[in-house]
C-alpha cells in the first residue's frame, strides 16, 4: 500500500471576520466589541493548513470568486505549503464567516456564507480526479453542496484512497453517503443528530460510535471537547485524553485542527489509534492561540506535545 504523505482536501475557504466581545447582541442592539481580526477560514481550507503544517503533502481543492478574499487565500496557503486546485469563479465571491467569540470563555458561533464554494458539483469532482486519485488520505466536509462531498468521496473510494468526512456543519446523511466513509469525525452535536443518541457520557459515545458502524462507516472518530475524542471501530472503542497544551485561548478550529493533523498521520501510515492522539495533539496547540488557520502548529510543536 502507498504510503506518501499525499493528502487532498475539499472543501470551502472563508475570509474570517471574528469579533470578541462580552456577548452576542440581542435583536436591534448594539454593543461594544472587545477586538476585530480579519483572517483566513473555512473548514475545508484550515484543514489543508493544518495538514500541511504537520508535514502533509497536500491539495486543496475549492472555488474561488476573483476578489481581495482570494488573495487571503492564496497568501495563507502559500505561507503553509498547500498547492492550491482552484476552479475560478468570477461570477460568484470568496466566501466569509462571520465569528463571535466570547471573550471571557473563548466559545464561539459562527454564521457563514460560502459563495463561489457553495457552487461547487459533480463536475468539479471530475476536473480534480488526478489529485484525488493519487492521494493517500481524502478529506472533506460539509460546508460545500452534500453532493459534491458525495461525489468526492465516491471517487475516492473507487481508487482505493483512505477516505475522511468530517460531518460539519451538522446535516441529515444518507447511509448511502456514510458507507463510502472510512472515517467519520464528528463532534458530540453532530454525533448525536446522525444517530438520534445525545452524546454526553464516554458510553453515550460509544453506543452512538455502533450505530454509525451499523450505518455504514468504517469508524468514527467522536470529538467530546475537553474530555477529548473516542475512536470506535468494529475491533476497538478507545478514548483519547485531551492534551495539555497550554490555557485555551479560543476553540474555534480546534476541530479542524483534529482533522488536519488525523488525514496527516493516516497518511503516513501510522495506525487509527496514534493518528487519533496526533489529531488531539493538533488540536490543543490550536486552543492556546487566537484564529483559526493562523493557530495552526508545525509538525516539531505536535511532537514535542506527543512526548509529553
Amino acid at each position: 500500500m502507498r504510503k506518501t504523505g499525499s493528502i487532498a482536501i475539499l472543501g470551502v475557504f472563508m475570509a474570517d471576520t471574528s469579533y470578541r466581545a462580552a456577548r452576542l447582541p440581542q435583536i436591534g442592539e448594539t454593543l461594544p466589541g472587545k477586538s476585530f481580526a480579519l483572517g483566513p477560514g473555512g473548514k475545508g481550507s484550515n484543514q489543508a493548513v493544518a495538514a500541511a503544517r504537520a508535514g502533509g503533502n497536500v491539495s486543496f481543492l475549492t472555488r474561488l470568486g476573483d476578489d481581495a478574499f482570494a488573495d487571503i487565500a492564496f497568501s495563507v496557503w502559500r505561507e503553509a505549503g498547500v498547492h492550491p486546485v482552484i476552479n475560478p469563479d468570477p461570477d460568484s465571491y470568496t466566501g466569509a464567516a462571520f465569528i463571535f467569540v466570547d471573550d471571557s470563555t473563548g466559545d464561539n458561533a459562527i454564521i457563514i456564507s460560502p459563495g463561489a464554494a457553495a457552487r461547487i458539483a459533480p463536475v468539479d469532482i471530475w476536473a480534480w480526479a488526478p489529485q484525488i486519485d493519487n492521494a493517500d488520505v481524502f478529506v472533506t466536509q460539509l460546508e460545500q453542496p452534500v453532493d459534491a462531498a458525495r461525489s468526492g468521496l465516491a471517487r475516492a473510494r473507487r481508487a482505493g484512497v483512505t477516505t475522511i468526512l468530517n460531518t460539519a456543519p451538522a446535516t441529515d446523511l444518507s447511509d448511502e453517503m456514510l458507507s463510502l466513509c472510512d472515517y467519520v469525525t464528528p463532534n458530540e452535536t453532530e454525533a448525536g443528530q446522525l444517530t438520534g443518541i445525545a452524546v454526553d457520557s464516554f458510553d453515550s459515545a460509544r453506543r452512538a460510535g455502533d450505530a454509525l458502524l451499523k450505518r455504514g462507516v468504517g469508524a468514527a472518530l467522536i470529538t467530546l471537547g475537553e474530555r477529548g475524542a473516542l475512536l470506535h471501530t468494529s475491533e476497538m472503542s478507545e478514548h483519547i485524553p485531551a492534551f495539555n497544551a497550554g490555557p485555551v485561548v479560543e476553540t474555534t478550529g480546534a476541530g479542524d485542527a483534529l482533522n488536519g493533523g488525523f488525514a496527516v498521520a493516516l497518511a503516513e501510515g501510522q495506525s487509527p489509534l496514534d493518528a487519533a492522539r496526533f489529531g488531539s495533539a493538533t488540536a490543543a496547540l490550536s486552543v492556546t492561540r487566537p484564529g483559526t488557520a493562523p493557530s495552526m502548529p508545525k509538525r516539531q510543536e505536535i511532537e514535542a506535545v506527543l512526548v509529553g
